[in-house]
């Protein structure tokens, strides 16, 4: 039995990851080049180490300051998520929650000044009774430990946690951890190679939390 949610943050309430990748896509065309979905996407969800900027660098004749240019970049993906709403169904999920009194967790790979910055601005932080981050655990996704981590500050089984998705590393993070995953992949994710999941959303929007909750029950 479904007692508490877990979301994901980037991609899945606020889609970050589209616009990032659209605004490597015309950096890299800038400079005659191209960063490949396929290759972004191992990146998504999770911390490898990769910069795209030092990739650059790797990829063209003209040598570029990855540094400076990683800066340039920052400022300029900010300035793009002010004023974004989080995606279609995100609210009525958490207001759904509320009603059913649920426990609502949110695990993500990304930092708790990154994460709790965009809650604020969207105006549904105070909707979550815990919030995991990079900062609180040595491995992030595909690890299953934000999740675990998740759901033990929530005071749940793992069975009676569902977890919202939109990435392949996050998937297989929350199938890692033994909790049911719905997966709402976004623009830049849909063509992901995803581990087996127990449904798929085009949106929230598509189906109300407690239909969702009763084909997960059945």
């Amino acid at each position: 039995m479904v007692k508490g949610i877990i979301f994901d943050f980037d991609g899945l309430i606020l889609d970050t990851e589209t616009h990032q990748y659209l605004l490597l896509q015309e950096l890299f065309a800038e400079y005659g080049s191209e960063l490949p979905i396929e290759r972004w996407q191992q990146e998504i969800g999770t911390h490898s180490g990769f910069s795209p900027f030092q990739y650059l660098n790797e990829n063209i004749q003209q040598k570029i300051d990855p540094h400076t240019l990683q800066k340039q970049f920052k400022e300029k993906f900010q300035d793009k998520l002010i004023g974004e709403k989080a995606r279609a169904g995100v609210e009525e999920y958490l207001q759904e929650a509320k009603e059913m009194d649920l426990k609502i967790g949110l695990a993500s790979s990304s930092s708790y000044q990154w994460v709790s910055t965009h809650l604020v601005n969207l105006n549904i932080i105070d909707y979550f009774d815990c919030i995991k981050t990079s900062d609180d655990v040595k491995k992030v996704k595909p690890d299953p430990a934000l999740y675990l981590e998740t759901a033990k500050e929530l005071g749940l089984a793992v069975e009676e946690c569902l977890v919202f998705e939109d990435s392949a590393n996050g998937a297989m993070a929350a199938k890692k951890a033994k909790m049911k995953c719905i997966i709402v992949p976004n623009q830049v994710t849909h063509t992901m190679d995803f581990c087996m999941v127990e449904h798929r959303l085009q949106s929230m929007s598509d189906m109300s939390l407690k239909e969702v909750i009763a084909y997960i029950n059945k």
